[in-house]
């Protein structure tokens, strides 16, 4: 003995509104499986430890007082490139701006 489709949907309305689950007779995709699904983002920022302060946020902190504090590793990062300048090893130039040789041809 087969039973009505219509006593069949019934059966399942009520079923999702009992079950707290989304009542879908054609069966179309909707994503609930993706929404249902936990949060990554907590997780994924809990893996990587959290960045402590450094000169840089001392620096800020101090430069109200007038107060001076010195970077070595800063400095010395200064001074390796302008001695690579000097010798002419450091890095090109940035480009600024449209090459004005695409122009000319």
């Amino acid at each position: 003995m087969a039973v009505p489709r219509a006593r069949l949907l019934e059966l399942m309305k009520a079923q999702c509104q009992l079950f707290s689950t989304t009542f879908n007779p054609e069966r179309v995709r909707t994503g609930n499986k993706i929404l249902r699904q936990r949060l990554r983002g907590p997780a994924l920022a809990a893996y990587y430890p959290r960045k402590g302060p450094d000169l840089l946020d001392l620096q800020r902190e101090v430069d109200d007082l007038g107060l001076l504090v010195d970077n070595d590793e800063a400095d010395d990062r200064l001074e390796h490139i302008a001695a690579l300048k000097l010798r002419g090893k450091s890095a090109p130039k940035k480009k600024k701006g449209p090459s004005t040789e695409s122009k000319h041809k």
